[in-house]
Formats: structure tokens, C-alpha cells, sequence
């Protein structure tokens, strides 16, 4: 097997993992789309629009929310996508046994100390999450509290400037759509 289909191999795995592991959930849009659709959505950014080609970068993007959302452990995502992938998830992953308002802060308070594989995992998720914002937001969400997510994002994505210009460009695009 050649490494290009090797990697291939790897993210389509983590397709298919995911998709199992995120069975059932939807995002809290309009329109409950399924939830398989953001990391996706995050393979697309980095892929297509970013130019990312590094196979554990974008397994971590496809896996981002496994360990926050499901019942996957960062065993079994080591064991079955390497001790790589597995670290850059843990990275970006928040600990959800704590208030919202302190998982926000450890976000920025933890960003300019992540890997760079790991920034660029949260840049796609903050460009992801804010375009869905600007596109279909939650029916049951405030103009305000959607204008207080987007600048905490921008917040989070300032602590993370020189990592990547695409991807900060394209975040700075979907935050000048704020309400």
C-alpha cells in the first residue's frame, strides 16, 4: 500500500468511525442536521480550502468531538488511529465535567499552548461553527448569545494568530458575518 492511499485509507476510517460513534445526533441548526456533517464540514476546510494534506491532522479534525459527545475514549482512538491522532483530539477536546463558563476559559487561557496540529484542528472548528452560526443558527438562540459565541471564538482564535494565515483569513471572513 502506498503511503498516499495508506492516508487516504486512515481519514476514510475516520469517516466511518465517526459516523458510528456521532449515530443519532444532530446539530442544534434549524434544520437538526446530522451531526456527521460537522466534521466533515472541517475535513472540507482544511482539505479544500486550507490545502491540509497531513493524514493525523485531518483524522484529529474528522474525531475533534468524539471524546466530548460520544462514549470513545482516547484509548480507543489511539489504539485504532495512533498515538498521534489521539493526542491532537485530546488536545482540542474540553472537559465536560466542568461549568460552560470555565470550559470557555480554559479554551483561551489553554490555546496559544497547543501543538500547531492542534491549532489548526480548532481553527477549522471555529470556522466551522461560526459560518453554521451565520448560516442557520439555533432557533432558540438570542441574537445576543450568538454574538457573545463569536467573540469568544474570535478570542480562542486570537490566542492562536501565526499558525496558519489561510485559515486565520478564512476565520476572520466567517467572524465579518457576525449578526
Amino acid at each position: 500500500m502506498t503511503d498516499s492511499k495508506s492516508a487516504l485509507v486512515k481519514v476514510a476510517d475516520a469517516l466511518a468511525f465517526a459516523a458510528h460513534k456521532h449515530r443519532g445526533q444532530h446539530r442544534i441548526d434549524a434544520a437538526r442536521s446530522p451531526y456527521i456533517n460537522h466534521p466533515i464540514d472541517l475535513l472540507n476546510v482544511l482539505c479544500c480550502e486550507a490545502g491540509i494534506e497531513n493524514p493525523d491532522i485531518l483524522c484529529a479534525a474528522i474525531l475533534h468531538d468524539t471524546l466530548e459527545d460520544t462514549n470513545t475514549s482516547e484509548e480507543e482512538i489511539t489504539r485504532r488511529f495512533g498515538p498521534k491522532v489521539a493526542a491532537i483530539v485530546g488536545e482540542v477536546s474540553d472537559d465536560m465535567r466542568l461549568p460552560k463558563r470555565k470550559r470557555w476559559q480554559l479554551q483561551i487561557e489553554k490555546a496559544p499552548h497547543l501543538s500547531r496540529e492542534a491549532k489548526i484542528v480548532k481553527l477549522a472548528d471555529k470556522i466551522c461553527n461560526l459560518r453554521d452560526l451565520a448560516n442557520s443558527p439555533p432557533p432558540h438562540w438570542s441574537r445576543d448569545r450568538i454574538q457573545t459565541y463569536f467573540d469568544w471564538a474570535k478570542a480562542v482564535i486570537e490566542q492562536l494568530r501565526g499558525t496558519h494565515p489561510k485559515l486565520e483569513t478564512l476565520f476572520d471572513d466567517a467572524y465579518a458575518k457576525r449578526p
